[in-house]
């Protein structure tokens, strides 16, 4: 058997595991959804003196979120767990190559933050009016790429912090859920202290956020390529890919 049916075999089975997850399954596809309702009712959805409805400036904060729930806090726990439940150190004893689970674990986290983005974009669209600037489809489609592998590269390297299976939600929630706030994910940058930004800017999801906001912005009069955003991003996620090849485990932490 080849190394590629091999990974195509991998990533139909974790996406069938991530099918029959029902915790992850709502806090990766549903919760986004949520928080887009919740944000269009508490906050409105006027129409901009451009003609854009005000839901286009929620939408870069829910593909965050659903981008980061997909490709990093899902993965994180999910390894963890597997880790602990001496799954991977069985895998290890398998024919298939370390390299191949691995690396399903990433396209599986990118298949669903795709499916994501198009579910998104659709139901904005539908229901709020949000309309996606089409001059600046190719850069929403490099910030999924780059943003799906760093995020990737990050939640297995916050595997090797978290101790054991029950501390894994704990962990990974205690990190993501203030860097959502500060990030602009859920508040908007525009009214936050300024060393709030500051400190926001420090982290990937901060960028990752802002590279979606050029995508979907109503304003703009063509494509901008958010270079700098792009290379705090892709950073974040070689040092995790370093982090990952030295100290990732595949046994449990006992």
């Amino acid at each position: 058997m080849s190394a590629m049916t091999r990974l195509l075999r991998q990533l139909n089975y974790d996406l069938l595991i991530f099918r029959r997850n029902p915790a992850g399954s709502f806090f990766t596809v549903i919760l986004p959804l949520i928080f887009l309702v919740l944000f269009t009712s508490i906050f409105g959805n006027e129409t901009l003196e451009n003609g854009a409805k005000v839901a286009t400036l929620y939408v870069p904060g829910i593909l965050t979120l659903a981008i980061a729930s997909a490709t990093l806090v899902n993965p994180a726990i999910t390894m963890t767990t597997r880790r602990e439940r001496g799954v991977l150190k069985r895998v290890r004893s398998t024919p298939i190559p370390p390299w191949v689970f691995v690396l399903s674990q990433a396209l599986s986290g990118f298949v669903i933050a795709a499916f994501m983005t198009v579910v998104i974009t659709l139901i904005g669209r539908v229901f709020y009016g949000v309309e996606l600037q089409w001059e600046t489809l190719p850069n929403l489609v490099i910030s999924l790429l780059i943003g799906s592998a760093a995020f990737s590269a990050i939640g297995l390297a916050m595997t090797t912090i978290i101790p054991s299976e029950d501390a894994a939600p704990a962990v990974t929630n205690a990190i993501m859920l203030p860097l959502y706030f500060i990030s602009g994910v859920f508040v908007p940058s525009t009214t936050t202290p300024g060393w709030v930004d500051a400190v926001g800017n420090l982290f990937p999801v901060s960028h990752l956020n802002q590279a979606l906001q050029e995508s979907y912005d109503p304003f703009a009069d063509g494509p901008a390529w958010p270079w700098n955003h792009w290379l705090v991003i892709a950073l974040w996620g070689l040092v995790a890919a370093a982090v990952v090849l030295k100290s990732f485990r595949w046994t449990p932490n006992r």
